[in-house]
């Protein structure tokens, strides 16, 4: 298996070395301090021989999330003594529990509207990103999001946790949604590092039927209506890649019985045992199907035509589905 490092990684540990030593010159001596700069000389010095990131047991790489959590880290999983494998499930536990308490209440009664998410994470926590924050304004709007950010795990929940607090805050200041996203992407750029990024829906239900929306690199939204099922295009590039995005919205006004359903890749690219993937025409299909339905019939008649094309082949990510439903 091929470790990528990102070269920064070394910036930060060099410059966490020199803190630590202004810390230990400018202060009484402290075990603690003198504890942890040992430890990061060690890790500069396994980069300078070329093994950093490398388990020191087995020499396979140490898990990339937990990596980026930790640079320190000198083993993989299944090098761990037992103390270590139970303080890292008490860990993982406790950041499962905060995220789930993050999401939104499930069935969501919006005024004109009929909501239903669904999230599948792949492991004890996801990089995937669902919120639905009604306005204090009083009109009655809400806003909506669906995103994903890139890898999986701990370092993936995290950032999956910022952008669910940066969104909210946003949205407190009632901005139209590309002035929203163009705020959230350079606070996302100026916040994480230069190999993360997130691809992500986010827009505005007006209890009139009236939707706007921008897409930053997320699957497209698909309209469903009695005429068929619409791909609704118009991107702009993934949160965190360039700081200064200009983010350009999709405006519609759904009819009694509409509905917009929106993905992320974990479930348009889920592969069957062929290796072909479920893509956004089969979850057109099956949306199309159970348009008659309760946000939640088609939420849940998707992901059943979801599970039958992968045919027992192990998800590979986290899966996300939101259905906004105009209410009759």
């Amino acid at each position: 298996m091929e470790l990528r490092l990102d070269p920064a990684t070394r910036e930060t540990l060099a410059d966490r070395r020199e803190r630590l030593r202004s810390i230990q010159a400018s202060g009484p001596a402290s075990p603690e301090i003198a504890d942890l700069l040992s430890r990061v000389d060690a890790a500069l010095g396994r980069w300078e021989a070329g093994r950093y990131g490398l388990c020191e047991i087995c020499g396979d790489p140490v898990e990339e999330d937990r990596l980026r959590a930790d640079p320190l880290i000198r083993y993989c999983v299944d090098d761990m003594d037992a103390a270590e494998r139970a303080a890292l499930e008490r860990d993982l536990g406790t950041a499962a529990r905060v995220q789930r308490a993050l999401l939104p209440p499930q069935d969501v009664g919006a005024a004109g509207w009929d909501v239903r998410w669904e999230w599948r994470p792949h492991g004890a926590v996801s990089g995937d990103y669902c919120d639905l924050v009604p306005s204090r304004s009083g009109a009655g709007d809400f806003l909506f999001a669906v995103g994903d950010v890139a890898g999986k795990g701990v370092a993936a929940s995290i950032l999956s946790s910022h952008l669910n607090a940066l969104f909210r805050t946003l949205h407190d200041l009632q901005l139209p949604v590309g002035d929203m996203l163009f705020r959230a992407n350079r606070v996302f750029c100026e916040s994480t590092g230069e190999s993360h990024y997130a691809t992500l829906a986010v827009g505005r239900a007006a209890p009139d039927g009236a939707v706007e929306w921008c897409n930053a690199g997320q699957t497209p939204p698909l309209l469903v209506s009695e005429a068929g099922v619409e791909a609704c295009r118009g991107s702009g590039l993934p949160l965190g890649l360039f700081c200064d995005v200009p983010y350009l919205p999709v405006s519609r006004r759904l009819r009694p019985g509409e509905s917009l359903v929106l993905a992320t890749d974990g479930v348009t690219e889920a592969p069957d045992q062929a290796g072909d993937e479920f893509g956004s025409e089969r979850l057109g299909r099956a949306a199309f199907l159970a348009r008659a339905g309760s946000a939640r019939e088609i939420a849940r008649a998707c992901l059943g035509a979801l599970d039958a094309h992968r045919g027992g082949v192990p998800a590979h990510d986290d899966v996300t589905l939101l259905v906004l439903k105009r209410a009759g």
